[in-house]
């Protein structure tokens, strides 16, 4: 066993059972900004038809932001894109602060 005065030096214990390498790398000692926030997102799932698309080469697209969403055809895509943005949700019936429905 070696072990170091120097603070970013782990302890190993090689001849143990459970023995996991615990040295972190430099990118790795410190929290990362963009854990949770990726750069480019890609959806290669028609939204209107359900349908993954194997091969996006050719294939009508959409960007929106940091999302790229990919069309089975131009004509899905003028859908898509034609659809409104605010779409209220109507309830079957009208129920009361408790849930319970009037009718």
């Amino acid at each position: 066993m070696k072990q170091s005065n120097h603070v970013d030096t782990t302890v190993h214990q090689y001849d143990a059972l459970n023995y996991v390498g615990t040295d972190p790398d430099l990118r790795d000692r410190t929290q990362s900004h963009r854990l949770h926030e990726p750069g480019l997102m890609i959806s290669t799932k028609d939204p209107i038809t359900g349908r993954d698309i194997e091969d996006v080469e050719g294939h009508p697209y959409h960007v929106d932001g940091d999302l790229v969403i990919y069309f089975e055809n131009e004509q899905t895509r003028q859908e898509f894109l034609d659809m409104p943005l605010d779409h209220p949700v109507h309830l079957p019936d009208n129920p009361d602060e408790d849930w319970v429905a009037e009718g």
